[in-house]
C-alpha cells in the first residue's frame, strides 16, 4: 500500500549525491574492461579515457542545464521530449532502452569471463547462467539487501582500485626504478594511431554509463538547482579521472595490448603485481561489484519496462503487470534476465558497442535539446548565451557522434534494427504520426521492491 500524499525529503548533499552517481557508475568497471579498452587502442588506455571524458564533460554541462530546467525524472527522454518535440523523446527514449536491455548481459558477462580466468575448468557459461539465474531470483523476490549494501560495496571496491594502484607503481618501481613511472608510453601506446585511440575511446564511453543518473534524486536533493549541475559534473570528472590514473597505472605494468585473455585481462595483472592473494581479493571485488550491478541494472530495466507498459507505450497486460504475491514486475525481470543468455554468443567488445549506441544518441540528444532549449527560450537565451547555450552543447554533440562513428559495425546493425522496431512502434502509436505519443510516467506506481537507489533515468 502506498500513501500518495507522502513527499520526498531533500535530505541530500551534494557530496551524498555524487558518491550516489559514482557509485551507479561502479569505478571498478575501468579495470573489469581494460583489456578490451586496451586491445582496441592498442595499449593507449589513458588516452582513450582521457578523450571520453572531455567528451563526457561537454554532455555532463548540458545534463546540467536541463536538469536545471526540467528538474524531474525521465533524463534524456524527458528533455527531448520537452525541447525538442514528443517524437523525438519517444525514439531517445526507445534508443535508452537498448542499453536498459544490454547492461545486465555486459555486466554477467564481465563477472564470468573474470570467474572463468580464475577457474578455467568451469565454462564461462555456467558463470553466466549462475549470474542471470541468481539475479533474477533475487529481483523477483525483492533487493531491499542490494540497496542497502550499495555504500560498503562503494568503499571495497575504492578500496580495491587503491590497492590496484599503489601494487602498480610498487612493481613499476621494483622493476624499473623511478624514472619508470613517468611516461607517455600508456598514452602513445604501442604504435597507437589516432583511429586505433578514438576506438577505444569509444568502448570507454560504457564506464561513463549511469553518470546522469543524479537526475533521478532531484526531489531528494537540497537545493537541487544549484547541486545537481554540480553533481553531474563532478560525477564525471572524478570518475575519468579514476579511470585515467588506473589506466595509466595498469598499462605501465603491462604496456602494449597483447593478453591471454583481454575480456579479463586485469585478473592477469592483478596476480603479476600482488600474487594470488591480492589477485583473490580483486576477483572477489571485480565479482561482487558485478553481481550487485547486475541486480540494479536488471531492476532498473524492468522498471522502465513496467514504467512503459503502465503507460500503453508497450502492451500493458505483459510490461505494466505486478505479480500479486510479489509486488514485482516479474515478466520484465524474466525477459531481462532472457535476452542476457545472449550473452553466450558474444564477447564484452561487441556487447558494449551495442550499449554505447545507445547512449550515444541519448548523450547527443541532451546536447541537441539545449541548443533547443536556447534557441526557443529568451529567458534561457539570455541566461545561458551564445557560447555555453549553443557551442558547447554543438561540440559536446558533434564528439559524441564522432565517437558513435567508431563503434562496432554490428552495433550500428542492431542499433538500426532497433530503432526501425521504435519507428514501427511509434507509428502504430501515434496512428502514423498524426498524434502525440503517450508520455512515460516515472514517478508513481512503481514496483514496491525497488530501492530508491535503482531508478530509471531514461
Amino acid at each position: 500500500m502506498t500513501d500518495n500524499n507522502i513527499k520526498l525529503e531533500r535530505t541530500l548533499s551534494l557530496k551524498a549525491v555524487v558518491l550516489f552517481g559514482l557509485a551507479y557508475m561502479t569505478p571498478l568497471i575501468v579495470l573489469g574492461t581494460f583489456g578490451v579498452i586496451a586491445s582496441t587502442s592498442n595499449g593507449a588506455v589513458p588516452t582513450a579515457y582521457l578523450i571520453t571524458t572531455v567528451a563526457m564533460l561537454f554532455t555532463a554541462y548540458s545534463y546540467g542545464i536541463m536538469a536545471r530546467t526540467y528538474p524531474v525524472a525521465g533524463s534524456a527522454y524527458t528533455y527531448a521530449r520537452r525541447a525538442i518535440d514528443s517524437r523525438v523523446g519517444f525514439m531517445v527514449g526507445w534508443s535508452v532502452l537498448l542499453d536498459y536491455f544490454f547492461l545486465p548481459m555486459v555486466i554477467w558477462l564481465i563477472g564470468a569471463a573474470y570467474l572463468n580466468a580464475r577457474f578455467p575448468e568451469v565454462p564461462s557459461w555456467i558463470f553466466l547462467l549462475g549470474f542471470i539465474g541468481i539475479t533474477t531470483f533475487l529481483n523477483i523476490y525483492g533487493i531491499k539487501l542490494a540497496s542497502k549494501v550499495n555504500s560498503l560495496l562503494m568503499v571495497f571496491q575504492i578500496l580495491v582500485i587503491a590497492f590496484f594502484v599503489l601494487l602498480s607503481i610498487r612493481h613499476v618501481f621494483a622493476t624499473g626504478g623511478s624514472d619508470s613511472l613517468f611516461s607517455l608510453g600508456p598514452f602513445l601506446g604501442e604504435d597507437a594511431g589516432f583511429t586505433a585511440i578514438a576506438a577505444g575511446a569509444a568502448v570507454a564511453a560504457y564506464s561513463f554509463l549511469g553518470f546522469d543518473a543524479v537526475t533521478t534524486l532531484t526531489e531528494e536533493t537540497i537545493d537541487p538547482k544549484r547541486n545537481i549541475p554540480k553533481a553531474i559534473m563532478l560525477t564525471a570528472l572524478i570518475g575519468g579521472g579514476i579511470y585515467v590514473l588506473v589506466g595509466y597505472t595498469t598499462q605501465l605494468v603491462h604496456p602494449g595490448s597483447n593478453f591471454v585473455n583481454s575480456d579479463s585481462a586485469a585478473f592477469e595483472i592483478a596476480t603479476t603485481i600482488g600474487a594470488d592473494l591480492f589477485g583473490a581479493i580483486f576477483l572477489a571485488g571485480m565479482v561482487l561489484a558485478q553481481f550487485t550491478s547486475g541486480l540494479a541494472a536488471q531492476a532498473s530495466a524492468s522498471r522502465l519496462l513496467f514504467a512503459m507498459g503502465r503507460d500503453a507505450v508497450l502492451p500493458p497486460k505483459l510490461f505494466g503487470a505486478l505479480h500479486s504475491r510479489f509486488h514485482t514486475p516479474v515478466f520484465n525481470i524474466v525477459l531481462t534476465g532472457a535476452i542476457g543468455i545472449i550473452a553466450l554468443f558474444l564477447d564484452v567488445l561487441s556487447a558494449a558497442s551495442f550499449i554505447n549506441f545507445g547512449a550515444f544518441i541519448a548523450f547527443t540528444m541532451v546536447n541537441l535539446s539545449v541548443i533547443f532549449l536556447v534557441s526557443k527560450d529568451a529567458d534561457a537565451r539570455r541566461q545561458y548565451g551564445v557560447i555555453r547555450g549553443m557551442l558547447v552543447p554543438l561540440i559536446g554533440a558533434l564528439v559524441n557522434l564522432w565517437l558513435m562513428s567508431k563503434l562496432d559495425i554490428n552495433a550500428f546493425i542492431l542499433g538500426l534494427i532497433w530503432l526501425s522496431i521504435g519507428l514501427a512502434q511509434l507509428a502504430y502509436l501515434t496512428r502514423f504520426f498524426r498524434r502525440e505519443p503517450p508520455e512515460v510516467a516515472f514517478d508513481e506506481s512503481e514496483p514496491e521492491s525497488a530501492p530508491a537507489s535503482v531508478n530509471a533515468t531514461l
